[in-house]
């Protein structure tokens, strides 16, 4: 995909709003509160697991009694994926987000959005709801969480101390 067609199609979901000139607020609380904490302790461990530099990348992580994704993540006890798993991705320029997969509306935390094929939204399989992870933090675009304002949650990124290259946390 080029950098031009993929700047247009991250564009035109927000063009309403822009020539509306309007700011909607929106709720991205609705998922129960979960801890957040996954470290990737080397450069290394972030250019096997995490998600590289390039527009429009992501990555999920699932860490709980039932489900570990990816399966070969080097998960320690320590280790947090939120409520329904973590979504991490690069915007357009490159910087990292962080969203939890349990969808605002749903609010289970089975009921995870995904990114599908060649697109540039996640979408709740549930309740259809679509959400702009790589240009408008988290969100809603379309669908029952649009028409109440409910946005993915959000975490943070941080670079990590002596012992840590990148930390998602809450």
């Amino acid at each position: 995909m080029s950098i031009r067609s993929l700047l247009s199609r991250l564009l035109m979901p927000l063009l309403p709003a822009m020539l509306l000139g309007g700011c909607e607020s929106v709720d991205d609380d609705r998922i129960p509160y979960a801890d957040v904490h996954l470290t990737f302790h080397t450069v290394g461990d972030w250019n096997i697991y995490g998600v590289q530099g390039d527009a429009a990348s992501y990555r999920t992580y699932i860490f709980n009694s039932k489900e570990r994704v990816p399966s070969n993540f080097p998960y320690t006890t320590l280790d947090r994926t939120g409520y329904g798993g973590l979504l991490l991705v690069t915007d357009v320029l490159g910087d990292l987000h962080a969203y939890d997969l349990a969808c605002p509306y749903e609010c289970r935390p089975n009921v995870r959005v995904s990114v599908p094929a060649d697109e540039l939204f996640a979408r709740c399989p549930s309740c259809g709801s679509t959400f702009d992870i790589f240009q408008n933090r988290g969100n809603p675009m379309t669908g029952p969480a649009q028409e109440r304002g409910y946005a993915l949650r959000r975490y943070s990124v941080v670079s990590g101390g002596a012992t840590e290259y990148r930390v998602v946390t809450r």
